[in-house]
């Protein structure tokens, strides 16, 4: 697409992804039974996608239409289901006590985990033993908060399987490795939370009754792991996503379908999985389908929707005064806390996009390396501001509630979690970092 025809789209084009994404925000609020339906979720994606589909062909943009369809959504699409169906095959079961150690212990191996096997996987791996283990205490709304900053956000920011916008930046050309190299940032974060998570389970483990801590010491059942082979397929899902791209494959340079050679490899290590796990483990481990038919059908939506908003950025980056690597980590990180992390990444990159001198030597994934960092921790760490910001958020907390565990509201969390312990460490790390 021309210069012309890019700087001719009208902002209005964009109307249908703004209203996908203040369905996504308002719609477990306001309308939950009706929103919780993926039927629904269908209809609003069609609804709202098809017209822009046909307004982005009659106007010349098919190219930008498909090759979003075909090069963004389907591997965003088979990564996540692929690392839903693998994690979703691996159970942790067990009780031990609930001492402050060890509930900090559970956190630190959850912000591993988060970057190698994705947050949602991480968090669905973590959170029941989590609640089991602290089933004998009575304060412990405080570490189901933490838990969603630490291992269903933060923790997932070391490579691009760990968040879904980091894999879409990677989609964009940010080489696999090339994530590692924000380890200060991810160790900083997470080291703080756990740190400040480990005084306040101190002080909430002091506050216990004699009688629950004489409960929790001794009803223990031991930790146990099964569905261990389920890490082999996952390692096969890393190594794919790491080699099998145009940096280690140069005929993608030649044939952009070769590129599917990646989803092909993963949607095997998934079909391995479902084929080797016994169905009585994914029975008892709640495993359902629900979850990744929800993200299929409703981001099939958002990603036609958010085409003519990614060209307007692109013709309108210099107008629009964000230009600091401070100003995108903040505009990232605001966006991501309300609407979908994913497709606020993507929408930061393009308006990166318009304004990088495409002479540059230093670009990664076509755009200053110090925009791309500030955009990708704007992304993953934000995602915990509020019960919408990230997948896995809302499932947390749904799980804990179904085990009787009585958390805050969504303004509740924000006011009494995120906005006093959270925005403080984010606007700290910009400081120190960006």
């Amino acid at each position: 697409m021309d210069h012309h025809q890019l700087a001719a789209i009208p902002l209005w084009a964009s109307i249908p992804f703004a209203v996908i994404l203040m369905f996504i925000a308002i719609g477990p609020l306001f309308f939950h039974h009706w929103w919780e339906n993926n039927r629904n979720k269908l209809i609003v994606s069609i609804v709202l996608g098809t017209p822009t589909a046909i307004w982005l062909i009659a106007n010349g943009m098919i190219h930008d239409l498909s090759h979003q369809v075909f090069f963004d959504y389907i591997p965003f699409i088979v990564l996540l289901g692929s690392l839903f169906v693998i994690t979703g095959g691996i159970q942790l079961k067990g009780d031990i006590e609930a001492k402050p150690s060890i509930n900090t212990l559970f956190l630190a191996i959850g912000a591993v985990l988060a970057s190698f096997m994705g947050t949602t996987g991480a968090a669905m791996l973590l959170i029941r033993p989590v609640i089991k283990t602290n089933s004998e205490r009575k304060y412990k709304v405080h570490t189901i908060l933490f838990f969603i900053a630490v291992v269903a956000n933060a923790g997932g920011m070391l490579t691009p399987l760990g968040d879904p916008p980091l894999f879409l930046l990677y989609l964009r050309g940010a080489p696999f490795e090339w994530f590692f190299g924000l380890t200060k940032e991810w160790a900083f974060v997470n080291g703080m939370l756990l740190l400040i998570y480990f005084i306040f389970d101190t002080y909430y483990h002091k506050k216990e009754s004699p009688k629950d801590i004489e409960k929790d010491h001794t009803q223990i059942e031991p930790i146990s792991l099964t569905g261990t082979y389920n890490f082999i397929f996952l390692i096969g899902v890393v190594l794919s996503v790491a080699f099998l791209n145009e940096h280690y494959i140069h005929a993608i340079h030649e044939n952009h379908y070769l590129a599917f050679i990646r989803e092909a490899s993963m949607l095997f290590f998934a079909l391995l999985s479902l084929y080797f796990t016994p169905k009585a483990l994914r029975i008892d481990n709640k495993f359902t389908w629900t979850p990744i038919i929800e993200v299929a059908v409703l981001f099939i939506g958002i990603f036609v929707t958010m085409v003519p908003a990614l060209l307007w950025l692109k013709a309108n980056a210099h107008t629009l005064g964000i230009d600091t690597a401070a100003m995108f980590y903040y505009a990232t990180g605001s966006l991501s806390s309300f609407l979908d992390n994913a497709p606020t990444a993507l929408a930061f990159h393009n308006l990166a996009l318009g304004m990088a001198d495409p002479t540059a030597t230093d670009l990664v994934a076509g755009i200053p390396e110090h925009l791309l960092s500030a955009i990708s921790l704007g992304a993953v760490f934000f995602g915990a501001m509020t019960y919408i910001g990230n997948g896995p958020n809302f499932m947390v907390k749904a799980i804990a509630e179904e085990n009787k565990i009585s958390m805050p509201s969504f303004f509740g969390y924000m006011f009494k979690f995120s906005l006093v312990i959270l925005l403080p460490l984010y606007i700290l790390t910009q400081l120190l970092f960006i």
